[in-house]
């Protein structure tokens, strides 16, 4: 009895000491974390994350934080989990060199949702083999192939949309190009009929995507999750009967993505499934047509409101188009003139930047600035924590295409396509093109004013024109 009761002490005295230890350890790592609050229960600050992109500022939610607890690494709850917000140029070059070292790709769940994969693969693992797939087809060689495509395809939108026009709306034209040209590069679809099949589903898309993920009649994600539907059956549509034409030698193995996708292997020797090629080109279609006509929308709007802009922008162009012969379509080397051009459309994406960030997951515990990350903990980094921060950018509100000349910004502060070599965006050169290709257009065609000269951006998630943008156009008589 004694025995036994000694050694019940002994569990008891052991129980104690080890629930001390690991209160202390919780306490003393607890006093690590990040600062910061993480709200409501799911919701957190998820309203006032999304209530700040609506009303244009969404610099704000980021600077308030940083300011009330003194620290570029902070913790919220937004999109339905608790994140760490990691901030300023230092954080980014910390998160972008430490790619698959420290932190991982990751997104919400209402992504995994919209865009499900047959092979049950998290979007995650998929993204990393899909980056080993792509960069063949976006390359920089690659699309000196397609600049002539995508000059033939903005002439022949301005000729139908454009030309010819007293007023027009700027935001639904630049996503009607953007989406042709995506169309036609990524699954060789140009016939219009076809084309606008898809282009309303796209843009519910975009607004669930950045939604509370509540799956109810109604909402956003719900119609986000039917659109994602409907747009991945015509695919598998498109998919059967490219693999018939490539069978029957009617279709060209490199003639767009879509061909590239059904005859690659992956890693370990399969080819993908359909629907796992249909969910990749239903991302490439929402990442390769929204964020660039939002960025197109955006030069419209900024070479509006500053004439001395504008007249750079239309001399360099017209110096382009001076040494071309009738017919001649854009190439390479005119696009590497168009440096005034491209320094423009830098400073429109700095101050409205066409994503506004991305997610990450820490996949082992790690310290920054002092505070602990815990293993599994997700990460959010804003583009508006530097592109916004008189730090990166003096007087950051002003509008100065001079930023961008000689070395440019410091680096990891302007960043709308992520950066460093693991994270930079695979689509930067796609988008450069066709952003250029779009300008050369515009202003060889045309001067505008805005008909509401005090409209402003708003995020939805992207950066919008309010009401689309109308304009009048006043056409050039060469």
């Amino acid at each position: 009895m004694e025995i036994f009761c000694t050694s019940l002490l002994g569990l008891f005295l052991l129980f104690i000491s080890l629930s001390l230890h690991l209160l202390f350890r919780h306490q003393s790592t607890a006093g690590n974390l990040p600062p910061g609050h993480t709200g409501l229960p799911f919701f957190g600050e998820t309203v006032e994350f999304l209530w700040t992109l609506w009303k244009g500022h969404p610099e704000k939610f980021i600077f308030d934080r940083i300011s009330k607890y003194s620290s570029n690494v902070f913790k919220t709850n937004i999109l339905g989990s608790p994140k760490v917000v990691i901030c300023g140029s230092a954080g980014n070059k910390f998160l972008f060199s430490n790619e698959n070292k420290l932190v991982q790709s990751w997104w919400p769940s209402n992504v995994n949702k919209i865009f499900p994969s047959s092979t049950q693969t998290s979007s995650k693992e998929g993204a990393i083999k899909f980056r080993k797939i792509l960069p063949n087809f976006l390359s920089v060689d690659a699309l000196q192939r397609y600049i002539g495509v995508m000059d033939q395809l903005a002439g022949r939108h301005f000729a139908a949309d454009w030309d010819d026009k007293d007023m027009v709306v700027v935001l639904p034209l630049t996503k009607k190009y953007t989406f042709w040209v995506a169309c036609r590069l990524f699954v060789s679809v140009e016939d219009p009929a076809h084309v606008a099949r898809f282009a309303d589903p796209f843009g519910v898309l975009v607004r669930g995507v950045m939604s509370l993920p509540v799956d109810l009649p109604g909402t956003p994600f719900n119609r986000a999750i039917k659109a994602s539907n409907f747009i991945r059956k015509e695919l598998l549509k498109i998919i059967n009967q490219r693999k018939i034409d490539l069978a029957e030698g009617k279709a060209s193995p490199t003639q767009d993505i879509l061909s590239h996708l059904l005859l690659t292997n992956e890693e370990e020797g399969n080819f993908m499934k359909d629907y796992d090629v249909a969910d990749k080109i239903l991302g490439l279609l929402l990442g390769g047509h929204d964020t660039a006509s939002a960025a197109c929308a955006t030069v419209v709007k900024y070479l509006a409101e500053l004439p001395e802009v504008y007249d750079g922008v239309y001399k360099e162009q017209m110096e382009i188009a001076s040494l071309k012969a009738p017919g001649e379509l854009l190439n390479w080397e005119d696009l590497q003139k168009m440096k005034y051009s491209w320094n423009v459309a830098c400073e429109c994406m700095r101050l409205a930047p066409p994503v506004q960030g991305a997610f990450r997951e820490a996949v082992t515990d790690f310290m920054y600035n002092g505070f602990l990350i815990p293993k599994g903990w997700k990460i959010y980094w804003s583009v508006n924590s530097t592109h916004k921060n008189p730090e990166f950018f003096a007087e950051p509100q002003k509008f100065d295409a001079s930023r961008f000349e000689s070395a440019g910004p410091t680096p990891y502060a302007f960043v709308p396509f992520g950066g460093g070599p693991r994270m930079m965006c695979l689509g930067k050169e796609y988008a450069q093109v066709e952003i250029l290709v779009f300008m050369h257009h515009l202003v060889k065609r045309f001067k505008w004013e805005k008909l509401n000269p005090k409209q402003k951006i708003v995020f939805n998630p992207m950066p919008q024109p309010e009401k689309g943008l109308p304009i009048r156009l006043f056409p050039h008589k060469h």
